[in-house]
């Protein structure tokens, strides 16, 4: 998932987040740090929010269940990924990836991941706690390797 497609995705569902948290668009622009006119562009169709606007969509509503089926992942983790390719920062407890993840491997209770929608990868360790996220297989195979040598 790039920047282009996050504006793209936070922009076209700037109203329905904005009913979710019933807020008024007044109060949205507000949070927003936007002109209440902007905001109305945006929700039109009118214009796209900028880098900014949409970073900071997915950073105050992250966990808004709009933003998580159009994104099908935390907005933050898309953002992050979408600048670093890789996010190897110690992360929050996950589900384990009942929805929307593939199960690649396992070894020694760790599990590699792959997104189904955005196709990302992701290894979780055997409490379910992101190990690593990127889009870059090459980087998701070498930290496997590690894992499976470490505990074999």
């Amino acid at each position: 998932m790039d920047k282009d497609l996050i504006i793209q995705i936070t922009s076209e569902n700037l109203k329905m987040i904005r009913i979710e948290n019933q807020y008024t668009q007044e109060k949205m622009a507000e949070i927003l740090g936007v002109p209440k006119k902007l905001l109305v562009h945006i929700e039109k169709g009118k214009t796209l929010s900028d880098w900014t606007t949409a970073i900071a969509i997915c950073a105050l509503f992250r966990d808004s269940p709009t933003l998580h089926k159009q994104m099908g992942a935390d907005p933050m983790e898309m953002i992050e990924l979408s600048i670093y390719d890789v996010d190897i920062k110690p992360m929050n407890k996950t589900m384990g990836g009942v929805i929307w993840w593939k199960n690649l491997k396992k070894h020694q209770g760790f599990k590699l991941q792959q997104h189904t929608l955005t196709k990302h990868y992701r290894i979780l360790d055997d409490e379910n706690y992101r190990v690593i996220s990127t889009f870059d297989q090459k980087v998701v195979k070498e930290k496997w390797l590690g894992i499976v040598r470490k505990y074999n």
